[in-house]
Order: C-alpha cells, then sequence, then structure tokens
C-alpha cells in the first residue's frame, strides 16, 4: 500500500487490485498548490474548501461524504459520524475507515474532541492512522495522543497542522505533536514522500511517520 499526503487533510491511498481513494481534496486558498489527482473514491469528511473542493480529482466514479458502509473496489469503507450534541459548539465530521482486506487505515478528519470508547470500538482495529494534530478547529496536540493511546494504531501520519504554504488559518506546528509523542525534536525529522507498507511490515510500537506535501 501507498499512502502520499498532499498537505491539510489530503492523501491519496493506492493498493494494487482495489480502489484508489483520495481524501478531503482542497481549493487554492488554503496556500497549497492544489494536487492533480487521480482516484476512484473521493471520501469527504466535511463540506468546507478545504476538504471538500472535487475539482482537481480526475476519474472519480463514487464520492462519499458521510455515515454509512460502503463496499467498492475491493475496499470496506466505514463513515462514522463524530458530531457530539454535549460540547458547546458541536461541528459535524465523519471519520472514515478503509479496510483494504490486510490493512486498514482512518482517517480522522476534523475530528474535535477525544471520543468515547462506543466510538472507539466502533471504529475496529486501526493500523494506519491519519491524524489531525494542529488544533484550530480539530485535535490540538495533546488531544491527538489521547486519540491515539485509545486506537493503538501501528502508524500515525499526522495532518492538518501549520507548514511554510498553508496560509488564512492558523495552526499549532507539527513539533508540539511530535514532542507529545516523545519524538526528539532536537534532531532533524525529515519528513518521507510516500509511506509504502505492507501488513507484514508494521511495527509492534506505535510509530509516527512525518510526510512531506511537496511533490
Amino acid at each position: 500500500m501507498d499512502i502520499t499526503w498532499y498537505g491539510h487533510s489530503c492523501f491519496r491511498i493506492a493498493e494494487r487490485g482495489h480502489a484508489s481513494v483520495v481524501t478531503d481534496p482542497f481549493d487554492e486558498s488554503l496556500g497549497y498548490e492544489a494536487p492533480r489527482l487521480k482516484a476512484d473514491i473521493v471520501t469527504i469528511s466535511h463540506q468546507a474548501p478545504g476538504h471538500a473542493h472535487l475539482e482537481p480529482v480526475k476519474g472519480v466514479d463514487h464520492i462519499i461524504d458521510g455515515p454509512g458502509e460502503y463496499e467498492i473496489g475491493s475496499v470496506f469503507i466505514i463513515g462514522v459520524a463524530t458530531f457530539d450534541k454535549t460540547l458547546e459548539n458541536p461541528r459535524r465530521n465523519v471519520i472514515y475507515v478503509f479496510d483494504y482486506t490486510n490493512l486498514t487505515v482512518a482517517h480522522l478528519g476534523d475530528l474535535d474532541h477525544v471520543p468515547n470508547q462506543s466510538m472507539i470500538d466502533t471504529l475496529g482495529q486501526i493500523d494506519v492512522a491519519l491524524v489531525p494534530v494542529g488544533g484550530g478547529n480539530s485535535l490540538s496536540s495533546s488531544q491527538a495522543a489521547e486519540v491515539i493511546s485509545l486506537l493503538e494504531p501501528s502508524i500515525v501520519i499526522p495532518m492538518h497542522f501549520q507548514t511554510e504554504a498553508l496560509r488564512g488559518i492558523e495552526l499549532d506546528p507539527v513539533d508540539r505533536f511530535l514532542k507529545e509523542m516523545g519524538v526528539n525534536t532536537d534532531e532533524t525529522v525529515n519528513p518521507e514522500e510516500m509511506l509504502r507498507i505492507s501488513s507484514g511490515s508494521l511495527p509492534e510500537q506505535t510509530q509516527v511517520v512525518l510526510l512531506d506535501y511537496r511533490h
């Protein structure tokens, strides 16, 4: 499986013999160059220009923008709404879990609170978690670390944080999250262009993988 990050909350997930997925495509108002992508499926965590701009994605056969269960191109997808009525200003958001037979990937969208155990159980076993870490309208670095401790994924890929390209909104830099996770930020952390994994290469303990949005 190949997982590529294009900035903010936008990823492309591709596995041979399965449908390809793009998550939360954005427009150029965020400062990132809108990537030219091709995918069979697009998922949208919530309706906002930074998460639901479909124009750059070509070849799309299926658009998923709400909770439910879907099976498309050998990929089983569960969408779980995280709307929490107990919060003062609840925000609509959908977490998507992609089951690629031997690997599961969870995209948390703009999750803005630590879910209860019932929701964690609904998501099931997660191998790779794509987690917002920059605060703003989504998880803070400390909240993100708490969510990860509940999910217990093998790999965490941070998203939705401040970068040199991002404009229009202010988020925390990824360093705060890395410190929460015990990563030594005194040493240079080199982002990877892409994560390529298989079920047999997953680490035994949770590992943070930082990806580069520049391609």
